[in-house]
């Protein structure tokens, strides 16, 4: 029978290279006790310029074969040993600071595997894809120990200063993933918080799981930011979730507060049959997008006085969102594109359920909020400015448009 795809595949030039990083292991290691011992193998110190006996630090006695997996494959080296004599008189065994104790893998190498694990797809598929370049010596634990050796740079993360973010705008949405929770598949809200620097560029702030989009679970979200030295921000961008609107009223009350306009576009959906919602879509745009605020007031009260003829409920929507809906009126109008809608954070939720698409069910709640923020801490995702940033030091201005229909 024929052989498996890439059984006779061999290449002289990775087999070449992967002896010459044996080679250079080796030496390194070598060099790093020598400079230990304060001499080469087989070799005296010089004492005050004249030969004498050897001011040895130490002796050799030895090495041990260890394994190592890095971007070269998996090799095998020969570790030099030796014992140091401390300061006491006594003996302790020699660690090297290049290899550490019981380490496997390179750290390049761990990184390859968490990159390849963050780019989508689930343990077991991480470790057939590396089969050829790993030798098959990465297993899915692999995988998983791998990942979470990242945990220690989340926790970092998630608890360090903002004192010194000159942030003056927020972007806040949250989405539904699914978890086991006690060994069953349960769903929970991942909040999340991005911020627009003075520069325009947006950074994430704070990403938690939490049981759902309670004032509750937003609130705890906002005081953690505020207790790690966020400053007030000048703007608010929001879904519209009632629980969000109650967190942000107890804790920046008189923030010029934007409801997203997508989101109002499908919640007036959800007051109308199908057949009417092209014609909502037109009139709805034709009154968001309009390019002056005299042209969006006299559009809205166009908008109100036909569908409250036409299908009331939908006219009712579009005034229960009150000003707020309109609020980027106040701002440059070259900033109306970025501040109308929640859509950065949109963005990342889709690329988040692609990533996730794979696993169908994530292993924990920590575990979702962790992979979130990995995807952009390992630049699986990059998010560029805001449009209009040249504009952002302009202060909202106090006249909202008017309401009346």
């Amino acid at each position: 029978m024929a052989g498996d795809l890439f059984d006779n595949w061999f290449d002289p030039l990775e087999a070449e290279v992967r002896a010459r990083s044996r080679e250079f292991i080796e030496e390194l290691l070598r060099g790093e006790l020598e400079a230990a011992l304060s001499r080469p193998r087989y070799g005296r110190s010089q004492m005050s310029g004249r030969e004498g006996r050897a001011s040895v630090a130490g002796h050799r006695h030895g090495s041990r074969t260890r394994s190592l997996t890095g971007t070269f494959g998996p090799i095998e080296i020969a570790v030099p040993r030796a014992r140091l004599t401390t300061a006491d008189g006594k003996t302790t065994e020699w660690k090297s600071q290049t290899l550490r104790a019981y380490q496997r893998r390179t750290l390049a190498a761990d990184a390859l595997i968490a990159s390849t694990y963050l780019a989508g797809t689930n343990t077991r598929r991480v470790r057939r894809a590396l089969a050829a370049l790993f030798g098959g010596t990465v297993g899915k634990d692999t995988v998983s120990r791998t990942w979470r050796k990242v945990k220690s740079d989340w926790d970092a993360w998630h608890t360090r200063s903002l004192t010194g973010e000159p942030i003056v705008r927020l972007i806040l949405d949250g989405t539904v993933v699914r978890v086991r929770l006690d060994r069953k598949a349960t769903s929970i809200s991942l909040l999340v918080v991005l911020g627009v620097r003075e520069d325009g560029q947006k950074v994430l702030l704070a990403i938690k799981s939490m049981g759902g989009e309670s004032a509750e679970a937003w609130r705890t979200v906002l005081a953690d930011l505020i207790n790690r030295g966020l400053r007030r921000p000048e703007f608010l961008i929001v879904d519209g979730a009632p629980g969000l609107d109650k967190a942000i009223a107890s804790v920046w009350d008189g923030v010029p507060v934007q409801r997203c306009t997508v989101h109002k576009h499908r919640n007036l959906f959800a007051h109308a049959p199908e057949r009417l919602h092209d014609e909502i879509t037109a009139d709805y745009n034709d009154m968001i997008y309009a390019t002056t605020p005299e042209e969006i007031e006299a559009r809205r009260k166009a908008f109100i006085h036909k569908w409250r003829l036409k299908h009331r409920a939908v006219a009712d929507s579009l005034e229960e969102a009150g000003e707020r809906l309109f609020t980027f009126t106040r701002l440059p109008p070259s900033q109306w594109r970025s501040v109308r809608t929640t859509n950065a954070i949109e963005r990342l939720h889709e690329e988040f359920k692609r990533r996730i698409k794979t696993q169908t069910v994530l292993p924990s709640a920590d575990t979702a909020a962790m992979l979130f923020w990995a995807l952009l801490a390992s630049g699986q995702i990059n998010m560029r400015k805001v449009d209009g940033w040249q504009t952002l030091a302009a202060k909202p201005g106090n006249q909202p448009i008017d309401l009346a229909a």
